[in-house]
């Protein structure tokens, strides 16, 4: 049922899935740019058709009546953002302790323009020895998918430059929003 609403909703705004799906049992799947509200629907849509059950980590208020259970089924844990909580030591925990997962995330952790991006993505990948999935949303070219699986060889700085790089040719929604530079 996801993926034929996915597709119909894909197909109505004239986006394009590319990509293949990934064949691992356990990755982090990141998703960018991240610069506005149709960024989560259209990411949803291409996972669906992907057939990636991703669970994604969201800001607790999302989880409230009357709303939270739609967030819930669409596979959303929630996360107090008040409280200081070891973020990558439990996703880190979560997939050792699971045959098979997914965990989407948007790295800006917001839609607002950033400095930099959140790096718990590449914790989480390294602590739990896991590759990370470069998903994209093209709003230029309105294709959205997963085109890479990086393998994180523990050199930071080097595999943030090839994540960066990658990200460099993808167009966001609202450019003026979105920082290329992501270390």
């Amino acid at each position: 049922m996801k993926k034929l609403v996915s597709r119909l909703i894909l197909n109505l705004i004239g986006w394009k899935v590319v990509g293949d799906i990934p064949s691992e049992k356990k990755y982090v799947i990141i998703v960018s740019p991240h610069t506005s509200n149709w960024d989560f629907i259209i990411g949803r849509c291409f996972g669906y058709m992907l057939k990636i059950e991703a669970k994604f980590l969201g800001k607790s208020q999302l989880f409230r009546f009357p709303y939270g259970w739609i967030f819930r089924w669409l596979g959303g844990i929630s996360v107090d953002r008040t409280k200081h909580n070891n973020l990558v030591a439990y996703a880190i925990d979560l997939f050792k302790s699971s045959d098979e997962l997914v965990l989407g995330l948007a790295p800006e952790g917001s839609r607002s323009k950033v400095d930099k991006w959140k790096l718990g993505f590449y914790h989480i990948a390294v602590g739990a020895n896991i590759p990370i999935a470069l998903g994209f949303l093209d709003f230029k070219t309105k294709e959205a998918g997963v085109q890479t699986m990086f393998y994180p060889t523990g050199d930071m700085s080097n595999d943030l430059q090839q994540i960066e790089n990658f990200y460099k040719k993808v167009t966001p929604k609202y450019p003026e929003k979105y920082n290329p530079k992501i270390f």
